[in-house]
């Protein structure tokens, strides 16, 4: 039996300060070639731990700039994200999540998504966001 191993060349990791730190073993971003993979972004105050507060569109508002402070810290943006994942502690949040989405980052063309409930979010979080982005 023959194995091939494959071994990632050209992998950079990418962190920013105008995100949040990592709250566990993982990197705020992966580049590999021309694809950039953002881990998943809770509304915490960057340089703290701390979330934003309760509110879900002030949480959603949070979560998705740090999301874009770590796409521009890699050399992309909002227009350059293929794929988002949103995770919600509520679905009954889903049609607030999308105004802030839509109204404030994706207005156009905007990525594919899936979304979906989940029982629970790091630190107490309402919801969280990932993305897939070109760079």
């Amino acid at each position: 039996m023959r194995r091939i191993l494959w071994f990632c060349t050209g992998r950079e990791v990418i962190s920013t300060e105008g995100a949040p730190g990592a709250v566990g073993p993982y990197s705020q971003a992966i580049k590999h070639g021309n694809t950039l993979y953002v881990s998943g972004q809770v509304p915490l105050v960057p340089g703290t731990k701390n979330l934003i507060g309760d509110d879900i569109a002030d949480q959603t508002d949070q979560a998705l700039k740090n999301l874009g402070a770590i796409l521009e810290a890699a050399g992309s943006s909002y227009g350059q994200v293929l794929k988002t994942t949103v995770l919600l502690m509520d679905m009954n949040d889903f049609a607030t999540v999308n105004e802030v989405y839509a109204g404030r980052y994706f207005s156009e063309n905007p990525p594919a998504r899936a979304c979906f409930a989940v029982k629970t979010l790091p630190l107490g979080a309402k919801v969280e966001i990932e993305a897939i982005a070109a760079v």
